[in-house]
């Protein structure tokens, strides 16, 4: 596993993340254990989830997944040892979607009542939030990091413009900016990251990583047609995937992976490890198999005729 310092942190990553959306929805916790276990052993040390994982299951009230890597976390007393990221923000069955004052602190006690931790490395807001100001948001998480409660911040799904004014207020003041960001990235959304959020990367310096590095599951392969993905969990995510152009990528994948003996997964996030602008892909695993694939992709040498076919394939 190869490691790096993320943008202008301190925190020296792994080369993928693996995400936490998966617990308490499609992987429940004796399954979760095995997971982080594997994913530990095997060198990967960044996780990365959300206080309201997985809230849109039926039954579930938001923060599952967190509460499940606390009990990891106590179990194994390998916390010190992961870096960890989440968010606050989203929406949760009794908490409303935001970024206010009120919100963030008690979203930051909860997560970490949750976690069984005192600290969180990296913390993310989740959505933009057009209610309150730039200023309060950014403002709080300084009291957050001067409490020891938040190391760095990051931002997931906001926009590049609301990122970059935030950023410009903490530097006034002083503070700790937004250092990384967490944009949708993979080969078939490729338009908003290399439109909007590139030129901002550049210019703010700031780190990247990427969600749902594999469209839902899309790109691993194993679904050849929409009719595939009938009754599973992630079939409204993945419906507009099966057009002519995402079948078209889907093809020249399947040639690519063919090539090296490889998952389609694997080269799907080697693609995005070969990036001109580095990125730690985020991804998930519900099996010890998807996860051994998620871990060879760093190993995986794509050529320079590869990554052209690829980004030519999945051009818009």
């Amino acid at each position: 596993m190869n490691y790096y310092k993320l943008g202008n942190t301190e925190l020296k990553v792994s080369s993928i993340a693996f995400g936490g959306n998966v617990f308490g929805w499609t992987v429940q916790e004796k399954e979760s254990f095995a997971l982080l276990d594997e994913m530990f052993d095997k060198g990967l040390t960044f996780i990365d989830t959300a206080n309201n994982y997985s809230h849109w299951v039926s039954g579930n009230a938001g923060g599952e997944s967190e509460s499940i890597i606390g009990k990891w976390f106590k179990k194994t007393k390998k916390r010190h040892e992961i870096i960890l990221s989440t968010k606050v923000g989203g929406s949760m069955k009794d908490v409303e979607r935001g970024l206010s004052r009120e919100q963030i602190i008690s979203g930051v006690d909860a997560s970490l009542r949750r976690l069984q931790t005192d600290y969180i490395d990296l913390y993310f807001s989740h959505h933009d939030d057009l209610n309150t100001s730039l200023e309060e948001t950014i403002q709080v998480y300084q009291e957050l990091i001067k409490a020891g409660k938040v190391r760095y911040l990051g931002a997931s799904n906001l926009s590049a413009m609301c990122i970059k004014e935030s950023n410009s207020i903490a530097i006034g003041n002083g503070w700790q900016k937004y250092d990384v960001i967490q944009p949708l990235y993979n080969l078939f959304d490729r338009v908003q990251f290399e439109e909007e959020y590139i030129p901002l990367v550049e210019e703010e310096n700031v780190a990247v990583m990427s969600y749902f590095a594999l469209a839902s599951g899309f790109l691993t392969g194993k679904y050849a047609s929409i009719e595939d993905t009938y009754g599973i969990p992630r079939q409204e995510m993945l419906k507009h995937y099966f057009t002519e152009r995402g079948l078209r990528i889907l093809k020249s994948l399947k040639e690519v992976a063919c090539k090296y003996n490889a998952p389609c997964s694997e080269v799907a996030i080697a693609w995005q490890l070969f990036q001109k602008n580095r990125i730690v892909p985020t991804v998930s695993a519900t099996s010890l198999e998807q996860l051994t694939d998620l871990l060879h992709s760093v190993k995986l040498e794509l050529t320079e005729e590869d990554i052209i076919l690829l980004n030519q394939v999945s051009a818009v």
